[in-house]
């Protein structure tokens, strides 16, 4: 490695600790697609003040809120984001196993890292866990475990980990299509969820939180939510071509299942959530020529139509407004379609290091968020300073979670998926052949 300059070493020209960090934020990690990282940047600052508000900016948020959904913006373009790059890092690869040991390897290291923190602060009083409704210990793990939890009747340890079940359940429809070599129909997928979201709104179709759970009991469905699971993802990454269809339909039955059944979004949003997911796998498909732009746009348009006709349709309620939910749904697309024109200009590196770190942005927030709630308590007016002071303290912090944390994981998941890469070039799925 090269050494640095030795006028660097002098105190007269040592940059000072914001530089530093400063430094270290824009070259927090290399990136391909640049303006994807900026898009998760963006998301991740937004859904980050929609949570900080609620204890700094307290009149402010409740002028904002029915007026523009901070938190449905902020998600919605990390839907858009997931749905472009997940069939890409799947098709790249060509092969589920390693499709697999790479998402465990970049989606758990820092949530057991956060989980962890999380629950030493409950038992050193410092912060409280959320009520679990008497569920067992052991239930609660487990359905944490397997990160579909919001969608097996169970509270998240975090809220933010709700939005978790649901990147988990696109994984597994994502896999399911492709183990059937329907993984180019991104857009047919996309108009059909979004038509059953506007389906079901007009024949006023309402389903109770958490339904099957509420059937079926919550235990007894985590149990054979998480055996499925487990077996679908065994099965998907087997050798055999059998089990590999069975394993890809087995996952992606589950999920389409407790999306619209058992989740505590209405019946309607959880169908338009998967319908954004696959509208980004469709504009990935357009811009790697497997379909026509015309066809991607066309899909937009339908599923935009769907998702504002289906907020309009299911009108106010207590702890949703139509009309802040319409205008942050819609300015996502356009934020998105905005990252989308300026892939080809040159991306700042600040904004680009904002989002190579916004998952930790995305977990560790709330944990601080807990912390101070705990001890200093909410405000009852606004104070910006405040507001601007925690995002001073959260950046940095993580930051340090993106390097100690992250990237080993990162580099673990690269080293185990060299080693689970079948060598026999047979054993990879015939679909990668005519994938991205």
């Amino acid at each position: 490695m090269e050494s640095p300059p030795l006028g660097l070493a002098s105190p007269a020209h040592s940059r000072s600790i914001t530089a530093r960090w400063l430094h270290g934020f824009a070259t927090a990690g290399p990136s391909r697609l640049a303006w994807l990282d900026a898009l998760r940047g963006i998301a991740a600052l937004v859904v980050v003040f929609d949570h900080s508000s609620y204890t700094f900016m307290p009149e402010f948020r409740r002028e904002l809120m029915p007026e523009f959904n901070t938190s449905r913006y902020g998600i919605m373009v990390f839907f858009l984001v997931s749905g472009y790059i997940i069939p890409a890092s799947l098709e790249r690869r060509g092969c589920v196993r390693t499709f697999w040991v790479g998402r465990i390897f970049r989606v758990y290291p820092l949530w057991a890292a956060v989980v962890t923190v999380l629950l030493a602060l409950d038992l050193s009083g410092v912060a409280e866990l959320r009520d679990f409704g008497g569920q067992g210990a052991v239930a609660v793990a487990v359905a944490h475990g397997t990160m579909l939890q919001e969608l097996l009747g169970t509270p998240n340890l975090l809220l933010v980990l709700w939005t978790l079940s649901y990147e988990m359940s696109f994984y597994l429809l994502v896999v399911a299509l492709f183990t059937v070599r329907l993984h180019q129909r991104s857009a047919a997928v996309s108009v059909v969820l979004a038509g059953l979201a506007a389906v079901s709104v007009t024949a006023g179709v309402v389903l109770p939180v958490s339904a099957l759970s509420g059937l079926v009991g919550t235990g007894p469905l985590i149990a054979f939510a998480s055996i499925a699971m487990a077996v679908a993802i065994c099965c998907a990454s087997a050798g055999s071509p059998v089990l590999r269809v069975f394993g890809g339909v087995l996952g992606g039955l589950l999920a389409f299942v407790l999306v619209p059944f058992n989740g505590t979004v209405p019946l309607w949003e959880g169908l338009v959530i998967l319908a954004v997911m696959f509208l980004g796998s469709a504009v990935y498909r357009a811009e790697n020529g497997q379909i026509a732009w015309r066809d991607a746009a066309g899909t937009a348009v339908l599923v935009v139509a769907c998702a504002v006709g289906s907020a309009y349709g299911y009108g106010d309620g207590d702890h949703f407004t139509r009309r802040g939910w319409i205008v942050a749904f819609l300015l996502a697309v356009l934020t998105f379609g905005a990252g989308l024109w300026s892939r080809r200009l040159r991306i700042p590196r600040v904004p680009a290091g904002l989002g190579t770190i916004s998952y930790s942005v995305y977990l560790v927030h709330p944990v601080l968020l807990a912390v101070i709630d705990s001890t200093m308590g909410r405000r009852r007016q606004d104070s910006l300073a405040l507001e601007v002071a925690f995002f001073a303290v959260l950046l940095p912090l993580c930051l340090l979670t993106y390097r100690c944390v992250e990237v080993p994981g990162q580099t673990w998941g690269r080293r185990w998926a060299r080693r689970v890469r079948p060598r026999d070039e047979h054993q990879r799925h015939p679909a990668s052949q005519a994938g991205a």
